[in-house]
């Protein structure tokens, strides 16, 4: 008796993993992460680049092959499971568990660059409230000899003639904040300013994290609701300004031809993969806090539906403003139009300095970014979070622990990603960006993934799953998804990523050496290498004969509380089996 009492206090001093307090607060953590900058700076430029209109068929066409599927399947296991993103592999297809861990090295190499991008935007944010936006002139100690300030159209007219010209903007960015230097080979010093700004980043991020869903939940509602009232407010003036609608003409205006290009439909391919968050676990650990007959088939639904909503309303938001700024420059809108970091802090920051009252909607164009982008980044963190605390629970569960790894967790990345913030800095972030976070190696995990849900742990069970814990039965179009659409999109795309691979260049004309590009590479191939790497590991330490151990690492854990009664009569079955296979 003194034995089990002991181990219930042992118990007892575990801290409970928790659930959402409200049905509200799971749907606002989705969409806080899969709404992120991505659907604002990169969404719309596809749009334009790849066929206007014409550009919704393939996207819509991976919406519902890929996206839909995926999402649903991933917060599925989370709910079932109620695990992080690697242990619930161990209740479903331990052969597969190196899916998990794959996923997680993905979110780390993001944690450390995507943080980067919010300390440059609370920058911008800082000197949006001076009595000059200071990226509005060319009279400031930064500038150049061939600075050209665009306010006005004769300037505009003079810069569009010069090749060595650049806009005021422009300088702002590269020669203010980020100071850049000539090349990776020369970092030169950190930058202070930038350093401060990411300091506040990291608190702001752990103070939302540190409690777990207790905190994450609460911090949600604003995150994840306060850029639709920006978001609403830029489209509302963006849409008033003049040159607006030519601006949206050229951003939804249909081009058919385009649809023959197979590169078209492999971009649409990788903004859903990104906007997802599709294959490394973060719905898969959202899920896990719901109760067991949430009705997350549902909420996949309406959240899918939110996240392609919003990226193209974004669209409208981004495109008139970029066409009233072709407009006052009297130049076309593709020589205006840009993506990720060119569109956030040279391109319309140098629109809204054109307009009255500058300061107000670069204030507001910044907060709605920053909010963007933490929810998506204290999300991330919390993923991590959840998936290393379910590993080890005895140990981070405890009081206090959590807190202090959290905290030893910020300070690694942070002391990791110095580098990005110094004079050569920018070259570092984009390889990382480029090859660490690369879409090629999310695509090969999602493909896995399908696979190994699907034929292995079986489509059938899913089904039931669904049924068991929502009381509705899934489209079956879904089953087909999963065995056979979904893996062999994911493998066309992964492979045709290889087959277009161009190595990376900055500003399109500096070529990096040949030590960084084997360097992305082994970025690139650390996350891939675990999915094998891991199933060879485990056959290889298993025991008895190679057939048994394959066996029974792709039979679920037996041992997982949350069964549907099929699940029972199945693992009878496979009971059956396995003392066949010893004899």
């Amino acid at each position: 008796m003194k034995k089990i009492g002991s181990s219930q206090n042992k118990a007892e001093q575990l801290e409970a993993r928790g659930h959402w307090g409200s049905k509200t607060e799971f749907l606002l953590a989705v969409a806080g992460n899969v709404v992120g900058l991505g659907n604002v700076w990169r969404f719309p430029y596809l749009c334009y680049k790849n066929g206007g209109g014409a550009f919704l068929v393939p996207y819509v066409v991976f919406v519902v092959t890929c996206g839909v599927p995926l999402f649903l399947l991933e917060t599925t296991i989370g709910q079932y499971t109620q695990e992080g993103a690697v242990t619930c592999w161990r209740k479903l297809c331990p052969l597969a568990e190196g899916i998990g861990y794959g996923g997680q090295l993905i979110i780390l190499y993001s944690c450390m660059t995507y943080i980067i991008i919010l300390s440059w935007s609370l920058l911008y944010l800082v000197f949006s409230f001076s009595s000059e936006l200071p990226w509005s002139s060319c009279n400031n100690y930064w500038n150049t000899e061939n600075c050209i300030d665009i306010s006005t159209r004769n300037n505009s007219l003079q810069w569009t003639n010069q090749t060595n010209s650049s806009s005021a903007a422009t300088e702002f960015w590269e020669r203010r904040v980020l100071s850049i230097s000539s090349g990776i080979n020369e970092l030169g010093s950190v930058r202070w300013e930038i350093l401060l700004c990411l300091i506040v980043m990291w608190a702001a991020c752990y103070f939302s994290v540190w409690k777990g869903v207790r905190s994450t939940g609460k911090v949600v509602y604003f995150t994840a609701t306060f850029p639709y009232v920006m978001l609403l407010i830029l489209l509302i003036r963006g849409l008033s300004l003049p040159g607006a609608i030519e601006g949206v003409k050229f951003y939804l205006l249909p081009d058919p031809s385009r649809l023959t290009d197979p590169q078209v439909w492999m971009e649409a391919g990788a903004q859903i993969f990104f906007s997802y968050s599709l294959g490394v676990g973060t719905l898969t650990v959202l899920g896990s806090y719901n109760s067991y007959n949430n009705n997350c088939y549902r909420d996949c639904l309406w959240l899918c539906l939110l996240n392609s909503g919003t990226s193209v309303v974004a669209g409208f938001a981004v495109f008139s403003v970029l066409g009233f700024m072709a407009n006052e420059q009297g130049v076309p809108i593709s020589e205006v139009a840009e993506s990720g970091p060119g569109l956030a802090f040279i391109a319309y920051p140098q629109a809204v300095a054109m307009m009255p009252l500058p300061q107000l909607w670069s204030i507001c164009f910044f907060i709605m970014l920053i909010l963007l982008g933490l929810d998506t980044q204290f999300v991330g963190m919390e993923v991590m979070m959840t998936s290393i605390t379910d590993m080890f629970p005895k140990v981070l569960r405890k009081a206090g622990r959590r807190e202090l790894f959290l905290l030893l967790f910020c300070l690694i990345c942070f002391f990791s990603q110095l580098v990005m913030i110094t004079q050569g800095g920018m070259y570092v972030f984009q390889m990382f960006d480029y090859y660490a976070c690369n879409g090629g190696c999310i695509l090969f995990l999602c493909m896995f993934e399908s696979l190994a849900l699907g034929w292995i742990f079986g489509v059938e069970r899913l089904y039931d799953i669904i049924k068991d814990m929502t009381g509705a039965k899934a489209n079956p179009f879904f089953k087909i998804c999963w065995l056979y659409v979904t893996p062999l999109v994911s493998l066309v795309s992964f492979v045709w990523s290889l087959i277009e691979y161009q190595p990376l260049t900055f500003n399109r004309w500096y070529v990096y050496p040949a030590w960084a590009y084997v360097l992305g590479w082994l970025l690139a191939l650390s996350s891939i290498l675990l999915v094998p790497g891991w199933a060879l590991y485990k056959l290889g330490t298993g025991t008895g004969s190679l057939s048994q151990r394959f066996h029974s690492l792709c039979w679920p854990d037996p041992d997982r509380s949350l069964t549907t009664q099929k699940d029972t009569e199945l693992q009878n079955i496979r009971d059956e089996e396995a003392q066949h296979f010893t004899a």
